[in-house]
């Protein structure tokens, strides 16, 4: 399976791309998403009810699309990264990133020696079950891409820190999380909020990194855009199918 060397290089580029969030663990849903024309997709794996299996068959469903598979794992443990990143995704997006140290983990478990401490092994499926993996070897490391989680009053501390790690190429907002850290749960529009928006992207740009969130309203997308976040998320599968059952009930309701 070949890499898309593309999208590290659009990300650092300051490219605008569509994603979202894929949380229910579902090949199919996940397929749909793709065909629908987004970026990337961020394949929900801390709080998704999936395995590694429904991983496998996620990235095999998407593979075809062009769309950029991201992982989020649910703890920053080497482990975790290995299995994501041999089952073909482009990337890891990583929880709870709070400190310059934790950042410099992710990164070295994303990244094979001497870059970083990734296991090697020839036959998985990123690497072409073999037929690929002397360039995946050579070149993985320069095409993955790493997500760094903003979400504690503590890396909003250490943002140039965390930044200016190399290889960590988004700061990524969780907008719930952080809020609910900075004791402002669910108000995205309060100025606390707001102000730590602002200081992520400003981090990110003065680090030559991406900034990245997942946005909470539609009308909230042109104000992110504007403070300079690239990388952006709106929605989910699994809100995508609750609403969309909820209208359909609610229509039947009413006859």
């Amino acid at each position: 399976m070949s890499l898309r060397p593309s999208f590290r290089s659009r990300v650092l580029a300051g490219e605008w791309l569509a994603g979202s969030f894929i949380n229910l663990g579902s090949a199919l849903t996940a397929e749909i998403a793709a065909r629908a024309g987004f970026d990337w997709l961020m394949l929900d794996y801390e709080h998704g009810p999936g395995s590694e299996e429904t991983l496998l068959h996620q990235l095999q469903a998407v593979s075809a699309s062009g769309a950029a598979t991201i992982v989020r794992i649910a703890d920053n443990e080497a482990p975790r990264f290995k299995r994501a990143l041999d089952l073909g995704s482009d990337g890891v997006m990583v929880p709870y990133i709070s400190s310059e140290a934790e950042a410099h983990a992710a990164v070295a478990a994303v990244r094979y020696p001497p870059h970083g401490i990734r296991g090697v092994s020839k036959f998985n499926r990123a690497a072409g079950f073999g037929q690929g993996f002397e360039d995946y070897y050579l070149h993985a490391h320069e095409r993955l891409v790493t997500m760094a989680q903003i979400e504690t009053p503590e890396s909003l501390e250490r943002l140039d820190a965390i930044a200016g790690v190399d290889g960590v190429d988004v700061l990524f907002v969780g907008p719930l999380d952080l809020t609910t850290n900075l004791g402002i749960q669910g108000q995205f529009d309060h100025p606390l909020f707001v102000d730590a928006r602002q200081k992520v992207a400003a981090a990110a740009k003065r680090a030559g990194k991406a900034a990245g969130i997942l946005a909470t309203a539609p009308g909230q997308i042109s104000t992110l855009r504007a403070e300079g976040y690239t990388v952006v998320a709106f929605g989910s599968d699994g809100g995508a199918v609750t609403a969309g059952l909820a209208q359909s009930l609610a229509a039947l309701r009413a006859s």
